[in-house]
């Protein structure tokens, strides 16, 4: 018998929601017209990543800083409850929420683990009943005033494990679940006991 708890790990963007959580936040915190100018402006940026010249994580951090550099994150944070309780569920898939319950449900400790920035996923996941979230966070000044850089590394790929553990403890301590839809999830899903990619049903 299996006596180990039970763990399960949800990537956010693609995952449970549709499609990216990130450009509808910033398109609900600052319109469309001035959200698509300040895209554009970093166009070289984004064309540089996705040629592989430009590292996701500088990459990110410039569109980061573009948008909220020198913000107060008390402001930022109060935008990022608004989307989330307003409109982030509109991207949520209905069957995530499902899955999510039925976890819950079965006693395991449900975490959200995603690239995306915590201050709407830190709402929406308390909301749901999420134990943990483990996610991107914006780095700030002694004055609460966001640098434009991450605080620490993107949580993509390798980096999902090693926050899980340093939170979870070794894998070998629990039983895993891992729901994912990219390369970010990869690594993750590796290590799952029950491994779903693109999926919120059945184990591969």
């Amino acid at each position: 018998m299996n006596d180990k708890p039970v763990i399960a790990a949800f990537d956010f963007d693609g995952t449970v929601t549709y499609h990216d959580s990130l450009l509808p936040f910033l398109i609900y915190t600052y319109g469309y017209f001035k959200t698509y100018r300040k895209l554009l402006l970093k166009a070289p940026t984004l064309v540089g990543f996705v040629l592989g010249v430009i590292p996701r994580q500088k990459a990110k951090e410039a569109i980061i800083s573009s948008f909220f550099k020198g913000a107060t994150l008390e402001t930022i944070q109060q935008f990022g409850k608004k989307f989330a309780t307003e409109k982030l569920n509109d991207i949520v898939r209905p069957q995530a929420k499902e899955r999510i319950k039925w976890h819950q449900n079965n006693g395991h400790q449900c975490v959200l683990i995603s690239a995306s920035l915590d201050i709407y996923l830190d709402p929406w996941a308390q909301a749901l009943g999420f134990k943990d979230v483990i996610c991107s966070g914006l780095e700030i000044t002694n004055q609460e005033k966001i640098t434009g850089r991450l605080q620490g590394t993107n949580c993509w790929g390798p980096e999902k494990i090693r926050r899980l553990e340093k939170i979870c403890g070794p894998k070998n301590q629990y039983t895993l679940y891992a729901y994912g839809d990219s390369r970010g999830d990869k690594e993750l899903l590796e290590i799952a006991d029950h491994s779903f990619f693109r999926s919120l049903g059945e184990s591969n």
